[in-house]
């Protein structure tokens, strides 16, 4: 143990019993941190999303995620240019404490949580694959926060969510099968990897009306190889933002006779603050645009560029140009 690191931490100690509070974390963990965390590092890459839905992403000051990657995170959040940046996903505990973080969110079974706890940081372990454990997720983060608004930004966001849900089920809900379009979400395509059953994507491919043609398979980022994919056949084929583009990759002739390329429903996924797709709180829009994109014929009015503008103006404190909204709609960083 470093000089520094014996003279820091006795400080961040006192730091952390004042005003404390108990939080229950994702994973069941009872976690004492400072009330309110003014301090927060990031180590969950789609997390970020949450607290600035809470408007705290002005508190992060530590992130795992980079400019790079996520444009349009910093182009709308840009005290995060001023945050410590990891290299992959390790913070350095004396850094944080150097920081004075008050808490640091990890996805569920990080294995460098432990050496966070025993540097005296207030650890939570997120872990959210559906809508419900999403929701819980964010009031949980909005506890970590411990503001009154914070609280009520959750609510406000759960709400949407919860409303959207049942707009988007009340049309959907009574489709037959031979109704559902079947749907392959694609998550990377070298390797090609892809998404099954007891995920959000497969939860929101069936809200918004489709069949997971991967559902024999469990969980996010399976491997599978290209015959897999001939075999499902699937309507339609979404690409994940950043995966590339399936006209460009290898697969672009052996894929040529799958029905999803023959009637051209390749789809690119938004990505806006996060990929959409995925685990952010964009899933609300992700949501509308799926049941948009899989059914038109059932929600003519839905215009998503408005959509999307308004989203950004209520829960990022965010005003996109209608330009701006067409590029995340495209998965396109800021011009």
């Amino acid at each position: 143990m470093s000089k520094m690191w014996r003279r820091l931490l006795p400080m961040l100690m006192v730091s952390t019993l004042a005003s404390a509070q108990t939080v229950i974390d994702d994973t069941g963990n009872h976690v004492e941190i400072s009330k309110p965390a003014m301090h927060i590092a990031d180590a969950w890459f789609a997390h970020h999303s949450l607290l600035m839905t809470l408007g705290a992403g002005d508190r992060i000051v530590a992130t795992v995620n980079h400019p790079a990657d996520r444009p349009w995170m910093f182009k709308v959040q840009p005290s995060l240019n001023q945050a410590l940046q990891a290299k992959g996903k390790t913070f350095a505990s004396e850094a944080l404490v150097v920081r004075h973080v008050d808490a640091i969110f990890v996805p569920a079974n990080d294995p460098d949580a432990e050496s966070y706890r025993l540097a005296g940081i207030p650890v939570l372990a997120m872990n959210f694959d559906d809508f419900a454990s999403m929701k819980r997720s964010l009031i949980t983060t909005a506890q970590v926060v411990g503001t009154p608004e914070a609280a009520k930004r959750a609510e406000a966001y759960n709400r949407y969510l919860d409303q959207h849900i049942a707009d988007i089920s009340g049309k959907t809900a009574g489709l037959s099968e031979a109704q559902r379009p079947r749907v392959l979400h694609i998550q990377s395509l070298h390797p090609l990897k892809v998404d099954g059953r007891d995920t959000l994507i497969d939860t929101w491919i069936n809200l918004a009306g489709g069949r997971n043609v991967a559902a024999g398979i469990v969980g996010n980022m399976k491997p599978i190889s290209p015959e897999e994919v001939i075999r499902w056949n699937p309507d339609v084929i979404i690409i994940g933002a950043g995966a590339g583009s399936l006209a460009d990759s290898d697969f672009k002739t052996l894929f040529a006779s799958v029905k999803a390329v023959q009637q051209h429903r390749v789809w690119q996924n938004p990505a806006g603050v996060f990929p959409w797709d995925r685990y952010g709180t964009e899933v609300a829009l992700q949501i509308q645009w799926a049941a948009k994109q899989l059914h038109p014929a059932l929600f003519p009015q839905l215009d998503l560029v408005s959509a999307t503008q308004a989203f950004y103006r209520q829960f990022y404190d965010y005003s996109l140009t209608a330009n701006d909204a067409q590029r995340i709609l495209q998965a396109l960083p800021p011009e």
